[in-house]
């Protein structure tokens, strides 16, 4: 059984957090939420770091914590990467890098194809002073896979560096943890970060038990306050089918249906996430006969909620998968919208996340 089994009450001062999951031991779980919600104390748990009484926690078949029984942090083949890079200052990069495959056994085509993949190559002479915080935080994530744990946790680890850098580095992170399979804990305060990276979810809400879901089951839940949000958005999984080499375009499969989206290179039957911002998504009750609009697919209305003074929000079905539309309550009204009516979404804007 492939699962990370996690059943514990966190305790840390007057803080009390009672937790128990059955995550995927495969792929990327995000854990999402406020801070001081538990997030980093569930990973220093994990990682054998912190020990709580009445604690289980099981790795498929291996169990690390379970009543008197305890593996201590260097047992557990845990991978742990902060906030801070925590990069050996004296050593350059080259020697950080052998100090894990040292300790680990590793393999010279594995360290080859990590650095090839990262592209390290002109960074291994370099001390760790003279590198941006991006590419100390490259090298620390290194590092920990060319341990090659069973698990990696990371702890916030792209915080302080810019987007742009997280855009390049994060396709390549999710790519090397795919081929060399391992599976990871990745926390973030950012939407983006989990709608890029997530395969499976956490959510952690102050004071109440953290919640195994997925990426848009949360954004889109009309009961939670993230749909309604000002910046609400949905996270759709799509497959790439064509390009359109004469108008730029890739067309989409979004079940049995086609979106066309402009962007970055795409590979036929690559598969990619899509972010849709609910205030770039329209409702019209038949579809336009002339609109500039190029994604205008038939939709069926699940739920509203409304919320300010002059806002609804609408959660839409398209397909098997959950769209959010936030239109005016006007417009609501004046569409006569409910529960159960076939409407057509016109969606004006999508990023494309790798």
């Amino acid at each position: 059984m492939n699962t990370l089994l996690i059943k514990a009450t966190l305790a840390r001062g007057d803080f009390s957090l009672a937790v128990d999951l059955a995550l995927p031991n495969d792929g990327i779980t995000a854990l999402y939420g406020a801070s001081g919600s538990g997030k980093s104390s569930l990973l220093r748990a994990i990682a054998g770091l912190d020990r709580h009484g009445s604690t289980t926690i099981r790795v498929g078949e291996t169990v690390w914590q379970d009543g008197d029984h305890f593996v201590p942090t260097h047992k557990r083949n845990v991978g742990y990467v902060f906030q801070e890079d925590n990069l050996f200052p004296h050593l350059n990069v080259l020697r950080n890098l052998r100090f894990a495959t040292k300790r680990a056994g590793t393999a010279d085509y594995l360290f080859d194809y990590v650095v090839s993949q990262l592209a390290l190559k002109p960074l291994l002479k370099r001390s760790p002073v003279y590198l941006s915080g991006g590419e100390k935080q490259k090298v620390a994530i290194a590092r920990s896979l060319l341990q090659h744990p069973s698990l990696l946790l990371l702890d916030e680890p792209l915080s302080a560096v810019d987007e742009e850098f997280k855009r390049g580095f994060l396709p390549q992170l999710k790519t090397l943890l795919a081929e060399l399979s391992i599976p990871a804990l990745y926390v973030t305060h950012s939407s983006a970060e989990l709608g890029q990276l997530a395969d499976a979810l956490v959510y952690f809400r102050q004071g109440q038990s953290p919640l195994a879901t997925t990426a848009n089951a949360l954004f889109t839940d009309l009961q939670a306050p993230l749909a309604l949000r000002s910046d609400a958005e949905a996270f759709l999984d799509v497959t790439v089918t064509a390009h359109d080499e004469a108008w730029g375009l890739y067309h989409l499969a979004c079940g049995s249906y086609t979106l066309n989206v402009g962007g970055p290179t795409l590979l036929k039957g690559q598969q990619v996430r899509l972010r849709i911002l609910a205030q770039d998504v329209s409702i019209a009750l038949s579809p336009p006969m002339q609109s500039s609009i190029l994604n205008i697919l038939p939709v069926t209305v699940l739920e509203l909620a409304d919320h300010g003074e002059h806002q609804t929000t609408v959660r839409l079905q398209l397909d098997t998968q959950v769209l959010l539309a936030r239109i005016t309550r006007k417009s609501a009204v004046s569409l006569g919208l409910k529960a159960g009516d076939s409407v057509y979404a016109q969606i004006k804007g999508v990023a494309v996340l790798h």
